[in-house]
């Protein structure tokens, strides 16, 4: 039975007793960690299967990394809403900017996919930097 004064269970989830920043840290420690490592990925690339299949493996990565930033950017403004702070005056614009650059992420993918002529393996190895640097980090933090 679970007893309301353990300190472990003060968190929303027992064993689970992160803050929002700490949630912060760790959505900018994947965003860099998917900027470094797919463009050093993309760098390798570029240099041993042709400057297409690298380039693909660019727009992935940048595409990933600007996806992390975009839903921290949304998970401030969901915390701020749930602690019943102050939401920031340009709430709205986030998710406004958030939706378009939905969109031009789809058109730059659309784009390179038609123009580069590069490997789709390639671009989805940039694409999936974003899930594996989150997953890494949360394995990290969950074990800390």
């Amino acid at each position: 039975m679970m007893s309301e004064d353990n300190p472990q269970n003060q968190g929303l989830t027992p064993g689970f007793n992160q803050t929002p920043e700490t949630l912060n840290a760790m959505l900018r420690r994947a965003t860099r960690n998917s900027l470094v490592l797919g463009l050093a990925g993309a760098l390798a690339v570029g240099l041993s299967a042709g400057w297409h299949n690298g380039a693909m493996m660019g727009i992935g990565t940048v595409i990933s990394a600007a996806s992390i930033y975009e839903w921290r950017k949304l998970i401030e403004i969901v915390n701020a809403k749930l602690d019943k702070k102050k939401t920031p005056s340009k709430a709205g614009l986030v998710f406004v900017f958030f939706v378009l650059k939905l969109t031009v992420f789809a058109g730059l993918i659309y784009g390179s996919l038609k123009s580069l002529q590069g490997s789709v393996l390639a671009l989805l190895a940039g694409l999936a930097l974003a899930a594996a640097t989150i997953l890494w980090e949360a394995i990290k933090m969950l074990r800390d």
